[in-house]
């Protein structure tokens, strides 16, 4: 299965340097990959003789979704349905990347090296987006020209690439509270930690930024339910003060600005409000079923009570959207989605295993949680780079990372004892 998770890393990849995969190119790639992959996937499984799926409470709500959306196409719901039609797409290619993660990312080391591609990945993308953000002229990639946003990294939006960050710098944090790393890592996790925290804060991206110190906070009280100890809490607490340091170091006038202010580069306060009651009215007429996976677009022009030029595509609040889009039962989804990932998540926390397992768990939920509070003001599970790392760190939170009796051994000492 080697090709399978190497593909997934690759289309990962590719979908966040693909300015998060949010171009009809992008998403079109991402469907055929995941696609390819998953016709790949099945001729691997009959030449081998071997189809053992591996269950994830999260399907039903996710498949929950699809069975609403693919309602509303069938019959009509949908007042666009070729809009909805290319949500299911994009979807459905996300569920296949999961089913694919979880099928591939059997053991402990597989589920180890995606985290390290992760978090190296993020460290990566982070120190492109300083070094785009100091020589910036315009130009995303020093070479497209942008007519609007306020890009950084890869992202058109600095928001976007925000939720990047919180999806990837938790899991550094995670590996380093839990001492999940070998005495060579420690230097390179520390640097992979440290920078992306920088590029967060120069983005002066507040609802990342609140989402990021919530992820924080989530950490340390998991990390005390499973007894760490005080030396690793003075090692974190060290870290964020090198990490703010470093922040120093780059800026943080931008951010302090805009906290000052209170009032976003591209919305107005009462648009943002205005918004939010404009959706909800959406939902009030259409309350059940919604008005189609995807269609906001379409739909929110005539409940507009605010009218500033633009083109109104995401309500700002994924909450929201969710239940305009698809109304009381897309809803109902969604609220069983959230309250299966804590549950699950905590009851594979709460469980025997050792510490790499511990951490994965742990800065896993903490990177979902702190999107999901970022999402009651932006709209970073509609970015589908963003999506995708979302769904599948969801995933690993929830289920059994390797067998059972499979130990991980790091090359550290602990108490008296020293496991080499």
């Amino acid at each position: 299965m080697k090709v399978i998770r190497a593909g997934i890393w690759i289309l990962t990849a590719f979908s966040v340097l693909a300015f998060g995969g949010v171009e009809p190119w992008g998403e079109a790639i991402l469907e055929i990959g995941a696609a390819a992959l998953f016709v790949l996937w099945g001729i691997l499984a009959i030449r081998r003789r071997e189809a053992e799926i591996r269950w994830n409470w999260l399907y039903l709500p996710l498949l929950g979704l699809g069975g609403v959306a693919l309602a509303q196409y069938a019959s009509g719901l949908s007042v666009y349905p070729y809009r909805t039609e290319v949500e299911l797409l994009k979807w459905g290619a996300y569920v296949l990347l999961v089913f694919l993660a979880l099928e591939s990312l059997r053991t402990v080391e597989q589920v180890k090296s995606f985290i390290w591609f992760l978090v190296a990945f993020g460290f990566a993308v982070s120190l492109f987006g300083i070094v785009q953000y100091f020589t910036f002229h315009g130009k995303l990639y020093w070479a497209i020209p942008l007519k609007a946003g306020s890009p950084f990294g890869p992202y058109v939006n600095r928001d976007d690439f925000a939720g990047f960050v919180e999806l990837t710098a938790p899991l550094g944090f995670a590996l380093l509270l839990f001492r999940a790393w070998r005495r060579e890592q420690l230097a390179l996790l520390l640097l992979f930690t440290i920078v992306p925290v920088g590029a967060l804060i120069l983005s002066a991206s507040r609802g990342g930024i609140i989402g990021f110190f919530f992820e924080l906070v989530l950490l340390f009280f998991l990390s005390r339910a499973r007894q760490i100890g005080r030396k690793q809490l003075l090692g974190v607490a060290a870290l964020a003060l090198v990490a703010g340091s470093f922040t120093v170091w780059l800026g943080v006038s931008g951010a302090i600005q805009r906290f000052e202010q209170l009032i976003p580069a591209e919305m107005a306060p009462d648009s943002r409000i205005s918004m939010y009651r404009d959706t909800w009215q959406i939902f009030v007429h259409h309350p059940w079923f919604g008005t189609g996976l995807g269609t906001l677009i379409e739909v929110y022009p005539r409940y507009a009570s605010f009218y500033d030029g633009l083109i109104v595509d995401h309500a700002h609040n994924d909450y929201l959207e969710l239940l305009a889009d698809t109304g009381v039962a897309g809803g109902l989804c969604g609220l069983a989605f959230i309250v299966l990932l804590f549950r699950q998540g905590l009851v594979h926390l709460r469980s025997p295993g050792d510490r790499l397992r511990h951490a994965i768990r742990a800065g896993s939920l903490a990177a979902c949680a702190g999107v999901l509070l970022h999402s009651l003001v932006d709209f970073n599970l509609h970015i589908p780079a963003n999506a995708l790392i979302f769904l599948l760190l969801a995933a690993l939170a929830t289920s059994e990372i390797g067998r059972p009796n499979e130990a991980w051994r790091p090359d550290s000492c602990e108490g008296i004892q020293c496991v080499k």
